[in-house]
C-alpha cells in the first residue's frame, strides 16, 4: 500500500510539474523575464549592479506609493475614511522601505562610484517623475518640474493632470468642512494646482479635532496617519541627502542637479504645514 501511495504522490507531482508547461507559472505571472532583464550595465564595475538595483527597487515602491494614495484620495472624498486607513498607514509601511534602501547603496564607496559615475550622462534621481507624482499626490505642487518632461507628451500630460488633481490634503481640508468645522472659502474654492500655504482656519480645525478626539475620531486618525506619511517622507529625504553628500558631498549631481544643497534646501517642505504647528500650541 505504501509503494502504491508513493507512486500515486510522484505521478501527482509530475503531473503538476507537466501542467505548468501550458500553464501560467510564477515567472510568467511576476513578468520575471522583464524585471529582470533591465538592469543593463553601461560599465564592468561590479558596483553598478547595486546602484542599479536600488533604484529599480525605490521606483517599484514608489509605484505602489501612488497607488495606494490615489485610492485614499478617493476614499476620503466619498468619506470613507476608514477605508482610506488602511492604505495610508500602507503608504507609510513602504516608506520605512524606501528609506531603507539608502543603507544599501551607502555600502558603497566614493571611489567605487566615480569609477562608473560618467556613464550616467544626464541622467538624474531629480528626474524620476513617480517622485514627482507623490510630491503632487501630496500637495507640493511645482509647475518647472514639468518642463523636464516635455520631450514625452503622454508623461507630461499625466503629470499635468496630476498637478492640477486636488492632493491627498486638499481632500482633507474638504472632509473637516464637510464635518462642520470652519474653513475660509478661499481657501476651499482655492486653486489646487498652488501649493498650500498655512491657513489660520485650516490649523483652528485641526486644532478642534485635536481637543475634541471622541466627537472627531476619524478626522483625529486621519491626521495622525498624515503626519506619520509627512514625518517618514522627511526622513527618507534626509537619509537620501546624508547618502549623497557621503558619496559625492557637495559636488553637482548628475544632469546638473543641485546634489546636496537641493536636498538640503527641501527639508524645509512642509506637505500638511497646520498638523505641525498646531502642536506648539496645544
Amino acid at each position: 500500500m505504501k509503494s502504491i501511495n508513493q507512486h500515486q504522490a510522484f505521478e501527482n507531482e509530475k503531473s503538476l510539474h507537466t501542467d505548468f508547461k501550458e500553464k501560467m507559472t510564477y515567472s510568467d505571472y511576476l513578468g520575471l523575464d522583464t524585471l529582470l532583464s533591465s538592469q543593463r550595465l553601461l560599465s564592468n564595475h561590479h558596483d553598478e549592479m547595486l546602484f542599479i538595483v536600488v533604484h529599480h527597487v525605490s521606483e517599484l515602491w514608489m509605484k505602489l506609493i501612488l497607488h495606494e494614495l490615489n485610492s485614499a484620495i478617493q476614499d476620503i472624498q466619498t468619506d470613507n475614511l476608514r477605508s482610506s486607513f488602511k492604505k495610508l498607514a500602507r503608504v507609510s509601511q513602504i516608506q520605512e522601505q524606501l528609506k531603507s534602501v539608502w543603507d544599501v547603496l551607502s555600502t558603497m564607496t566614493p571611489s567605487e562610484y566615480m569609477e562608473f559615475r560618467d556613464k550616467l550622462g544626464n541622467a538624474s534621481g531629480f528626474q524620476s517623475y513617480q517622485n514627482r507624482l507623490i510630491e503632487f499626490a501630496l500637495g507640493y505642487k511645482t509647475e518647472y518640474v514639468l518642463k523636464i518632461y516635455e520631450k514625452d507628451p503622454q508623461l507630461h500630460q499625466d503629470l499635468q493632470e496630476a498637478h492640477e488633481a486636488p492632493s491627498l490634503y486638499d481632500v482633507s481640508i474638504q472632509a473637516l468642512a464637510r464635518a462642520g468645522l470652519p474653513i475660509d472659502e478661499d481657501v476651499l474654492n482655492r486653486d489646487v494646482s498652488i501649493t498650500h500655504k498655512s491657513n489660520k482656519s485650516v490649523k483652528q480645525a485641526w486644532m478642534m479635532v485635536y481637543k475634541n478626539v471622541d466627537q472627531y475620531w476619524e478626522l483625529y486618525e486621519l491626521a495622525e496617519e498624515l503626519t506619520d506619511i509627512e514625518d517618514l517622507f522627511q526622513q527618507w529625504r534626509f537619509r537620501h541627502m546624508k547618502t549623497v553628500e557621503r558619496i559625492i558631498g557637495f559636488k553637482k549631481g548628475t544632469g546638473g542637479s543641485g546634489g546636496v544643497i537641493y536636498l538640503k534646501k527641501v527639508l524645509d517642505q512642509y506637505f500638511f504645514p497646520e498638523l505641525w504647528e498646531l502642536r506648539t500650541e496645544l
